[in-house]
């Protein structure tokens, strides 16, 4: 099945790509990989969660803010490639953490991430993935993750084609 009937089969509407925070791009393209810059999680009413996990926060609710980031960072996917269809895996994830030093559940958070590019993708959404903890992180998100996909050529070529 792909991507795009899976998001359907699942009733995920993804949210609005939104804007860098600062002089940077949402993604750059070099050959057949896609780097993806690092996003939070989605507001929920207006706001952005602000929070440390094992403070504020605990793990269930930092799997859902890294849900919610990987629901834009696949916003961020299909905004550069047209379709989902055209990433022929997911490659490197990089979750960030805001939490308290004591906190030691960091993988458990970015499952939510993770676990989400499984569902979506299938075996192509299984990843190199590092889940670390950081003192804090932009604005206070309790969470901020970055992906590098391989995407296939499609596209290239068909621009070529009509050249």
């Amino acid at each position: 099945m792909s991507a795009e009937q899976r998001l359907k089969q699942l009733g995920i509407d993804l949210p609005e790509v939104s804007a860098p925070l600062a002089n940077y791009v949402n993604a750059v393209r070099s050959g057949k990989l896609l780097f993806l810059a690092g996003k939070g999680p989605s507001a929920v009413d207006g706001m952005r969660p602000i929070g440390k996990l094992g403070r504020e926060f605990d793990v269930t609710q930092g799997y859902k803010f890294a849900r919610s980031t990987g629901l834009a960072l696949l916003a961020v996917m299909k905004s550069e490639l047209g379709s989902l269809d055209r990433v022929v895996r997911v490659v490197k994830v990089l979750g960030m953490v805001n939490a308290m030093p004591e906190f030691a559940d960091h993988p458990k958070v970015i499952n939510g991430c993770s676990d989400l590019f499984v569902e979506v993708f299938g075996e192509r959404g299984r990843h190199a993935r590092s889940a670390v903890g950081m003192g804090s992180l932009p604005s206070g998100i309790p969470v901020e993750i970055e992906v590098i996909v391989e995407v296939s050529a499609a596209r290239r070529a068909a621009r070529k084609r009509r050249r």
